[in-house]
């Protein structure tokens, strides 16, 4: 019995054999390699067993060779089942659209909760979230990916310092951390403000410490500029005849800025002719659902015709209830592109290489240094490309913090 057990899954029929000692039609069955149970002998020239759905073809076969009557008796297993089913359509269709329509609440979004910030920060997310489209009744697979979602949160909210976006089937859970007011760091020890390169100050503020250069002074790298040493003697004293003088010295924690003029020397590198692509502001947007290997469109079925395209893909899986499943919804946006060929001359690749340098200072040194151009060091032209050596002029806070040894 060991070999009928998966029967119900592949499906057994029970056969009728009528003719003359019925029974040597299993027994030739048998002997053939066909697996027959639960065989009876109903008469003298009927006989029944039970043989696989898959075995049909054979038995038809082998009784062509021989003079055996069949019919079929009864159909057992999942295979007629289906059959069954199928035959039922309202059933099927019911069935269909019971399907269909727990997908699409599966889909939806039905909740979005704010768990851990007050209740003044929780209504400004939400009407954020609301913003993005995120809310009762949005379609999921319209809503960009929680990664997207927290860095447009904490573009948008300057106030929130860490946001956390967790997609739990159909409902949305936020956490977020807010910015907590930063309390007054520890005073700092005694120091100096010494130069961190060289340069001629133009202009100082002293908020603590003694300033030891002057404006129009040269300093040098480690130069003090700001000393944390202020020296004051105490007034004198006559006790019992005897002149006493005392000294304290007293040890300050210097702050301030110093402004200096400072020198760089940038190259840089410019190509004569430049070849990009720019976007002209034409797209199309096309809608695919992707089962496995297959795709299937189901919105934008125009043929694009742009000549040059940059196409952006986004996919969002389909749920039903909390299984993600293997089908997904793609949405393809093609954006035409316009290819740009400019020709420079030496003056406007001579001006792209000043933006480029600038640029690069400023990355370099911070928003608040002032970066003056001054000339052109050399140029010459290389394989189609002009290679200069540029002169800028600087002003920029050149303090840095030296701590002051107070020994033992």
């Amino acid at each position: 019995m060991k070999y009928t057990q998966d029967t119900f899954f592949t499906g057994s029929v029970t056969i009728k054999v009528t003719g003359h000692h019925p029974e040597l039609f299993f027994d030739r069955c048998t002997r053939e390699g066909i697996t027959v149970w639960n065989v009876k002998k109903i008469n003298a020239t009927q006989c029944i067993g039970n043989v696989r759905l898959s075995d049909i073809s054979s038995i038809k076969r082998l009784r062509r060779q021989t003079i055996y009557k069949l019919s079929f008796v009864s159909r057992k297993g999942f295979p007629f089942l289906i059959q069954r089913v199928l035959r039922k359509k309202p059933f099927m269709a019911g069935l269909f659209l019971s399907i269909l329509l727990v997908m699409f609440l599966s889909n939806i979004v039905w909740d979005v909760k704010v768990d851990n910030v007050p209740p003044e920060i929780e209504a400004k997310i939400i009407e954020k979230l609301d913003e993005y489209g995120i809310r009762s009744g949005a379609l999921k697979f319209t809503i960009e990916t929680p990664s997207d979602i927290q860095q447009r949160l904490l573009d948008d909210l300057p106030e929130l310092l860490w946001v956390g976006v967790t997609e739990k089937g159909t409902t949305y859970q936020l956490e977020a951390v807010e910015k907590s007011i930063v309390e007054e760091p520890e005073k700092p020890g005694p120091r100096n403000l010494v130069a961190a390169k060289k340069g001629v100050i133009v202009d100082m503020f002293v908020a603590k410490g003694l300033p030891v250069v002057e404006v129009n002074d040269l300093v040098k790298p480690g130069q003090v500029l700001v000393s944390g040493n202020l020296n004051g003697n105490l007034a004198d004293e006559q006790e019992d005849g005897e002149e006493k003088q005392a000294k304290q010295e007293k040890l300050v924690a210097a702050e301030g800025k110093v402004i200096a003029e400072t020198w760089y020397e940038v190259e840089t590198t410019v190509p004569l002719k430049a070849n990009y692509q720019t976007l002209t502001g034409e797209s199309e947007t096309k809608y695919q659902i992707h089962l496995g290997k297959l795709k299937i469109p189901i919105w934008g079925f125009k043929k694009v015709e742009y000549e040059h395209v940059y196409k952006e893909i986004t996919s969002k899986p389909l749920y039903f209830l909390h299984w993600t499943l293997p089908i997904s919804i793609v949405e393809e946006q093609w954006n035409e592109q316009a290819p740009f060929n400019e020709k420079r001359s030496r003056q406007t690749a001579r001006e792209e290489a000043v933006k480029q340098a600038s640029k690069q200072l400023h990355s370099e040194l911070g928003k608040d240094a002032k970066i003056d151009f001054q000339k052109v060091l050399h140029e010459r032209i290389e394989s189609g490309k002009v290679k200069l050596t540029l002169y800028f002029k600087v002003e920029e806070d050149i303090t840095k913090i030296q701590p002051i040894s107070q020994g033992d």
